[in-house]
């Protein structure tokens, strides 16, 4: 895929439904969690944590989900992927539902906040972002998270400079470009973004590992080969005493709240 295509090529349209169905496993052991801080700054100001309702859209297998149940937040989880779904780990306060961001099927103005993480790219932005507009209580929250790999560090960009040629620079690894309808969209206000580094400390397996939950790279035949060759020249090349690397990501934030 060329460069030119990267830049044009919307994400909802290539199958953002069911691509995950065949790496749920991989995504439960080894996608990254995310900073306390930025829980922190979701929930701030907001109500008791236990009157919060929260949808998390696009929840996966419910890792963001979990941390917010954590602190106590009601969430429902809303995710169209069964096999996400099912490889999700239960929480007392996480309800999972079947639904698209563009149709919740929650009611109107039933959620004192939505979130997003790591999946508002592969989302329709308009109707999605009316659909947050009809499901959010006046003046409730909107959060747009990403975990983006903080190509400053040498070990990450190195594992990203992979990624992109087994990918064939697939477009989502320019998927910071889907925040620009939020932006604009007259119907939130007050958007603002926030910037926390997190790492995740990953042995052989896990660097592996998370590459193997990334929807579009293969996972079979020459270039899978070559990939897992070129992880494994990686991770020797990085570990440490303890047998460990690290990746590094800048964890985006963007807030914004619901016009009445």
């Amino acid at each position: 895929m060329s460069e030119t295509n990267t830049d044009i090529t919307p994400l909802h349209t290539l199958n953002p439904l069911n691509r995950f169905s065949d790496r749920a496993e991989d995504y439960v052991k080894y996608r990254p969690s995310y900073p306390a801080d930025a829980i922190d700054i979701i929930l701030k100001g907001l109500n008791t944590n236990s009157q919060i309702v929260a949808a998390d859209i696009g929840a996966g297998t419910g890792i963001s989900s979990r941390l917010l149940a954590e602190r106590g937040v009601n969430v429902i989880a809303i995710e169209p992927n069964a096999a996400m779904r099912e490889a999700s780990e239960p929480h007392p306060l996480v309800e999972f539902r079947d639904g698209t961001a563009e149709i919740t099927n929650l009611p109107e103005k039933s959620v004192d906040l939505v979130t997003c993480f790591q999946a508002f790219h592969w989302f329709n932005p308009q109707p999605t972002l009316s659909e947050f507009h009809r499901i959010l209580k006046p003046s409730g929250r909107l959060a747009v998270v990403w975990n983006n790999r903080d190509n400053e560090d040498a070990l990450t960009s190195e594992y990203s400079r992979l990624v992109r040629e087994a990918s064939n620079n697939h477009p989502a690894e320019s998927r910071m470009q889907s925040v620009e309808p939020l932006l604009v969209n007259p119907l939130f206000a007050n958007v603002r973004e926030y910037t926390f580094i997190y790492r995740q400390e990953l042995d052989l397996t896990g660097i592996i590992g998370r590459a193997k939950s990334v929807s579009y790279l293969p996972n079979e035949g020459l270039v899978y080969e070559q990939l897992i060759y070129n992880l494994q020249e990686l991770y020797q090349r990085f570990c440490n005493e303890r047998g460990f690397v690290y990746m590094v990501y800048r964890t985006s934030v963007h807030l914004a709240e619901a016009i009445i």
